[in-house]
């Protein structure tokens, strides 16, 4: 199959996982099995774990760009695709965290409330948005077009490391209030 056919393909393969995963998250995040009367344990211990996967993406994103800047393409390559590992883990364990426990309520109060609200509105837009993103700029350097896939990267980037970031932000402000 040739460069064009390929990238057609990824690119039917990139918009449906585009569509399907927020949909899927949003549904899979209004049901609680336990509520349903499935006899699960709450998976209370999962938000530290995944928060700290959010840390370990965005410190492999930021070894990334220093060794590609070194001209370590291989390296480049293997620290992005553990990323991509990492974020999907995240995803994995915070839908199972919501399926099995109850939601916690922020509890901060005046500007640190509005400060909170903020950092987890953005959180959740930009989390939707870099999916295609990240998923094109792979798809890009796998099919070997490095002009086109730096160009991506410059704007997946700064996106992809503020939601690993403010997934830890988020976490950390939350967590006082977990119960």
């Amino acid at each position: 199959m040739n460069n064009l056919a390929q990238e057609k393909k990824y690119k039917k393969i990139i918009t449906a996982l585009s569509i399907v995963i927020p949909i899927a998250v949003a549904a899979l995040f209004g049901i609680n099995l336990r509520e349903l009367g499935f006899d699960v344990a709450p998976l209370k211990f999962l938000p530290p774990i995944y928060a700290t996967i959010n840390g370990i993406t965005a410190i492999l994103l930021i070894a990334a760009v220093i060794v590609i800047k070194k001209g370590n393409r291989k390296l480049h390559e293997q620290l992005n695709s553990l990323a991509i590992a990492c974020s999907l883990l995240f995803l994995l364990m915070y839908i199972a965290y919501h399926m099995t426990t109850d939601s916690t309520t922020f509890g901060g109060e005046g500007v640190i409330k509005y400060i909170y609200y903020f950092i987890l509105i953005t959180h959740i837009v930009l989390s939707v948005i870099v999916i295609p993103f990240v998923l094109i700029t792979y798809m890009k350097a796998k099919l070997g077009k490095f002009p086109e896939h730096k160009k991506v990267a410059k704007k997946t980037f700064p996106i992809w490391l503020y939601v690993a970031v403010t997934g830890v932000i988020v976490y950390l402000m939350i967590s006082p209030y977990y119960v």
